[in-house]
């Protein structure tokens, strides 16, 4: 069996030469690889899951390191749940991380903008352990199985939601009739007895009316010895009802309420905007069974099948159009607003709305595989791979409010014992400390903020699989690209054929396009595409070398197609130096192809856009020739180039240019690519060509071309300026309020604005970024 283990703490690249040295040598361990950049340990054994025998031996070189088995699990079932009436981001984030902790759950991730959890795990529907994990965190949350079939519940729940919110709209209403005409009392009678017990009646009143929930809920934290600011209300409104304060403890829990409401409701809009994405994909397609219209479940479509896309419908699946001529809308896909002619012949992608005609389309990839459904995958995978602020906030908000408790009891306790008031008035000064001190503004507006970005960039076809990709694409001051097919169209053409010797132009050709046969690089298919036409000859023993080209076998000698390093000393003294493609059999050099493409006509406007949004470096790799390389780079004004180079080289040259700038991002679509895709900060693939670029990329422009890269920059710096700017705003109201408070300058009610109303301010700015133009 093939493992991977993980070294973490491995730092020391001597120790990790020597790890790997003697587990070679350990009888019962084959193929062992260790990888000194990711730390993962590869190897084959008999044994079963041998952690602690390399443990034992990593500690026997270097203490401190720790295995941990990365071995991916084949029987592993992916569940999606959605945790309806979670609320609190707070909580989100504790139940994702006792799941997390919980054995058999593995690479969970809670999209809090979306509610949706997803997790890998061995058991069988294990909706009643999550749900009993997410009652011992939060009540009322539901753990429902996102099944899109389910029709009944997805019509119930907005029913259900319109009556909590007009009964409970009737009881604010009730409780702020109440506050007021008590403050009435309250200033004009204050001296009546009967009063005084008549405005206590009527703020308690109010109070229960408006704050029920949040004692309920505050009761039920205080006994799972959680706080929260709901804990922190309950226990502020109750001592002010201890000192007296009857109206200002009512007010302040109507404020609260409302504060919720306004806050759930900035949540709910922003969470209703990012669902809209979910619209590009239809359930449903139109298939022809023996010339007769079925509409079925477009997950049930086999490849391969007729289906029928009525005027203004979306495409349900990717196929080829077998009859018909329309135009097709992709914006949704490739945030390209102007739309695109098709025809018989013409490829069309899911998610892409028909024009005014009717087209019939013969399917070629499964509903899961199809367009539309891999980029709703790849946004809705982005939530697990968090940014370092999410990190960091996650941290933050674990130890913030037990020390804002801790310095609200000092100032409690503190000042009466050294005879500087009495302790009611400081406790009253704690008690707006504790109700201010709550970081739900930043735990919701941060993630929120990400997620918010990841759907902008979506919606202009800019696919990014993560927040932590955000913040690479944002501070990234080095941005290299591939040639062909990246900053050049790609749709390569042989401009000429030279011979040398005896064989003429057409059988240098011939002899091309037969070893070129198997092959998928782009040139190979240029060579073919010229020599449509000609009758090949029959090779054998076909084989290809990245960097070098093909060779093969015919009449029982070798022949060569490739790049100049196949060529020998002896054979560059004779070759055509402007040509890119030769020719070799049975040692001979017997001619050469001139293969040259274009430049992308977005590429040198793309370039100029970089540079004006502060992008120091704008660097070109490619295994092409030193003079086209030039010829590109010159014309796009790239600060360098390097070519004639091995995928292995391109590698080590792009991690030199990350070692010297903030942050380095790789543009390429190939399958060499993915080497350096990897090992950027953010690894950009171009269109949905290359499945292995794809899978190493971080993010990937959808419509395969760079018109959108300028654009994905400045909605991550947007997105990065958005959460620094939120933290900010609501740690300094905090900050503010609670030095107010210790100097007896501020009154509980500006503690619940400085909590709810800095909540909704923040989710609104996060919202804004879905909204905004790039």
């Amino acid at each position: 069996m093939r493992y991977k283990y993980q070294l973490d703490n491995l730092n020391c690249a001597h120790c990790a030469g020597k790890i790997e040295a003697k587990i070679a040598e350990t009888d019962g361990f084959e193929d062992v690889s260790f990888n000194f950049a990711t730390k993962l340990l590869n190897f084959k054994s008999e044994k079963q899951n041998p952690v602690s025998e390399i443990q034992a031996i990593c500690d026997s070189i270097e203490d401190g390191v720790t295995v941990v088995d990365k071995t991916p699990k084949t029987n592993l079932k992916k569940y999606t749940y959605t945790l309806d009436n979670l609320n609190c981001a707070h909580c989100a984030g504790k139940i994702e991380a006792k799941i997390t902790e919980t054995d058999g759950f593995e690479d969970v991730s809670f999209n809090f903008a979306t509610k949706l959890l997803n997790f890998k795990s061995e058991r069988q529907n294990p909706v009643s352990e999550i749900q009993a994990i997410c009652d011992s965190i939060e009540d009322g949350v539901t753990v429902v199985d996102k099944t899109p079939k389910n029709d009944i519940t997805t019509k119930a729940e907005p029913e259900i939601t319109k009556k909590k919110i007009n009964r409970d709209t009737i009881f604010l209403a009730i409780s702020i009739v109440l506050a007021v005409v008590s403050e009435i009392l309250h200033l004009t009678l204050d001296g009546v007895t009967a009063v005084h017990y008549v405005v206590l009646a009527a703020c308690f009143v109010a109070t229960l009316l408006s704050g029920y929930k949040v004692f309920i809920q505050g009761a039920k934290n205080i006994l799972k010895l959680r706080i929260d600011e709901t804990t922190l209300m309950a226990v502020a409104v109750i001592a002010a009802f201890c000192l007296g304060d009857f109206v200002e403890a009512a007010m302040v829990t109507i404020l609260f309420s409302i504060g919720e409401i306004f806050e759930d409701r900035a949540v709910d809009a922003s969470r209703r905007d990012i669902e809209k994405l979910a619209n590009i994909r239809p359930d449903t397609a139109t298939i022809i069974v023996d010339g007769a219209e079925q509409i079925v479940p477009a997950e049930s479509v086999e490849i391969g099948s007729i289906i029928e896309v009525k005027p203004y419908e979306r495409v349900p699946l990717d196929g080829i159009i077998i009859k018909g001529k329309t135009t097709l809308d992709t914006s949704a896909l490739t945030g390209e607003s102007l739309p695109v002619d098709a025809g018989e012949g013409s490829e069309v992608l899911s998610g892409a709305i028909n024009g005014s005609n009717l087209i019939t389309v013969k399917t070629t990839k499964h509903f899961g595989d199809s367009t539309a459904t891999r980029i709703l995958q790849l946004v809705e995978d982005a939530a697990a791979q968090k940014g370092n602020s999410e990190k960091l906030i996650s941290r933050f908000a674990s130890v913030y409010t037990p020390v804002v408790v801790l310095i609200a009891a000092a100032i409690a306790v503190i000042p009466p014992l050294c005879g500087l008031g009495a302790f009611s008035e400081w406790l009253y000064r704690a008690l707006v400390c504790l109700v201010a001190s709550c970081p739900c503004a930043i735990v919701i507006s941060v993630p929120l903020s990400y997620y918010s970005g990841i759907g902008a960039a979506s919606e202009v076809g800019v696919l990014i699989k993560g927040g932590k990709y955000i913040e690479a694409l944002a501070k990234a001051d080095t941005f290299v690209f591939d040639k062909t097919g990246t900053l050049t169209s790609g749709k390569l053409s042989v401009n000429k054929v030279n011979t040398v010797g005896s064989y003429s132009a057409d059988e240098v050709l011939a002899l091309a396009a037969a070893s070129e046969k198997y092959s998928a690089h782009p040139i190979a298919s240029a060579i073919r595409e010229k020599a449509n036409g000609l009758e090949l000859p029959e090779l054998s023993d076909y084989s290809e070398s990245a960097g070098h080209g093909t060779s093969a076998v015919y009449n029982g000698k070798t022949i060569q197609c490739g790049g100049s390093k196949i060529l020998s000393d002896e054979q560059k003294k004779i070759a055509n130096k402007d040509d890119s493609v030769f020719v070799i059999y049975d040692g001979q050099l017997i001619g050469s192809l001139n293969v040259s493409d274009t430049v992308r006509p977005e590429a040198k406007e793309v370039i100029s856009q970089l540079k004006g949004l502060g992008v120091k470096n704008t660097v070109m790799l490619t295994g092409d020739r030193q003079q086209p390389a030039e010829n590109v780079k010159n014309e796009l004004g790239l600060s360098e180039c390097h070519a004639e180079l091995l995928p292995a080289q391109k590698l080590e040259l792009f991690k030199g240019l990350k070692s010297k700038s903030k942050g380095a991002c790789f543009v390429g679509d190939g399958i060499n690519d993915a080497p350096v895709l990897s090992a950027s900060d953010c690894g950009i693939a171009m269109g949905f060509g290359s499945e292995a670029a794809i899978e190493a990329s971080d993010a990937v422009l959808a419509s395969g071309t760079l018109k959108q890269l300028p654009k994905a920059i400045k909605i991550a710096r947007s997105v990065i300026n958005t959460v620094k700017g939120n933290i900010i705003f609501a740690l300094s109201i905090k900050a503010l309020v609670i030095i107010l408070a210790a100097f007896g300058l501020a009154q509980i009610w500006m503690s619940v604005i400085a909590d709810t109303g800095v909540s909704v301010v923040c989710v609104i700015i996060a919202a804004r970024l879905l909204k905004k133009k790039y």
